[in-house]
């Protein structure tokens, strides 16, 4: 409780410091004293103690209202790496100001607020305060707080203000580096070699249909090993075929259901490394959430997983008539996938077992256990 009025003192007009409640008490004793002796010398004392407190009291309050506050715009940043936060104080008067301290209202949930002491900033120039805030998880975050203290210059009274400078920090979610996806390499097989006879369906598209040539991944056919290539780079090279990727439109969506918390950020994690996956092997990706319905650009796609959550408002229905790569943890979902999709399921102690959801649906995916390692089980094959 005393805390709180005296914050409401300092934030309006000042609130005394223990050393000058120590010489308020003073002041006071020798104005008792000076008044039962009737001794000048006492009253002397009093009085000059009663000014410098005066004098204290007007001086904070007075130094502030010459400051200027500005912020930086905060660059985004992906989780696991730091915030660039930049403030400018301007002393906008024709006086030095000296022993001041600033206070940076971050959000509870990114960490506790942020102090920083300023010994002095001369007459019409500004002082940067840059400081580097480190991030653990996704998100968008919001404050505007800036407090101002001082009690500049003998330390006798504090006074503080608040002002508002708006803060908008983007932390994306993590990338991993994958070096093959059998979800995103799989999509189009079904209309690809549609026609085809059984056996050798992509035989036919051997020659004169390569779009370009990698290096040999585990899982990949023989017969798709360019041999000439492959003796004069050292290593085996495989020939990409344009009609597996030509024309095909990756569309990987996040389902809006419930989620638990640790499943839905790896979700994210999976979106955002597809995403740059297929990008990199020149794909046409597309990202739908409810909030957003369909996405491509790559600020549009990070910004928009920053700041999905689960049971987000559905502003877009989900797309039905086009296939999709299904990220959920509700496997009665797959019944509204359209032919050619994908799923990754992440299960709960509720979800139906792995043979269940092999057998009720005939459309590949990946189960993914939250124990084991993401990025490994993102480049396993397909059940």
């Amino acid at each position: 409780m005393i805390r709180r009025i005296a914050y409401w003192f300092e934030s309006r007009l000042c609130a005394p410091a223990y050393s000058g409640l120590v010489l308020a008490g003073i002041a006071i004793c020798f104005f008792a004293a000076a008044m039962n002796t009737m001794a000048g010398w006492l009253y002397v004392i009093s009085g000059i103690s009663f000014a410098l407190l005066g004098y204290a009291a007007i001086l904070p309050p007075k130094s502030l209202r010459g400051l200027v506050l500005k912020r930086r715009a905060i660059q985004p940043v992906t989780a696991g790496d730091d915030l660039t936060v930049e403030l400018e104080i301007f002393n906008q008067t024709k006086k030095p100001l000296s022993l001041l301290q600033i206070e940076d209202k971050l959000p509870f949930v990114l960490d506790k607020p942020r102090l920083h002491p300023i010994e002095t900033i001369s007459a019409q120039t500004s002082y940067n305060w840059v400081y580097y805030q480190p991030t653990e998880r996704r998100g968008v975050y919001r404050w505007q707080n800036v407090e101002l203290a001082t009690a500049a210059p003998l330390g006798l009274f504090w006074s503080r203000r608040q002002r508002q400078l708006n803060a908008i920090a983007i932390v994306y979610p993590k990338i991993l580096p994958l070096k093959s996806c059998p979800l995103i390499d799989d999509m189009g097989r079904e209309d690809s070699t549609k026609g085809q006879p059984r056996g050798n369906p992509l035989q036919t598209a051997t020659q004169g249909l390569t779009r370009s040539l990698r290096p040999y991944r585990m899982g990949d056919p023989l017969r798709m090993i360019h041999w000439r290539s492959s003796a004069r780079y050292g290593d085996l090279r495989v020939r990409e075929l344009e009609m597996l990727t030509s024309g095909q439109e990756i569309i990987i969506a996040l389902d809006n259901g419930e989620w638990q918390e640790n499943n839905f950020e790896q979700a994210v994690i999976t979106a955002s490394s597809m995403y740059f996956y297929a990008q990199k092997q020149q794909m046409q990706v597309q990202l739908w959430t409810a909030s957003t319905d369909l996405i491509h650009k790559k600020r549009d796609v990070l910004e928009a997983l920053a700041a999905i959550h689960p049971q987000d408002e559905i502003i877009k229905p989900q797309p039905h008539n086009k296939p999709l790569i299904w990220l959920t943890q509700n496997p009665s979902t797959f019944t509204s996938l359209a032919y050619g999709s994908r799923w990754m399921l992440w299960q709960n102690n509720s979800s139906e077992s792995r043979s269940q959801v092999v057998i009720n649906r005939d459309i590949p995916g990946i189960m993914i256990d939250s124990e084991q390692s993401l990025q490994s089980q993102l480049q396993k094959p397909l059940l």
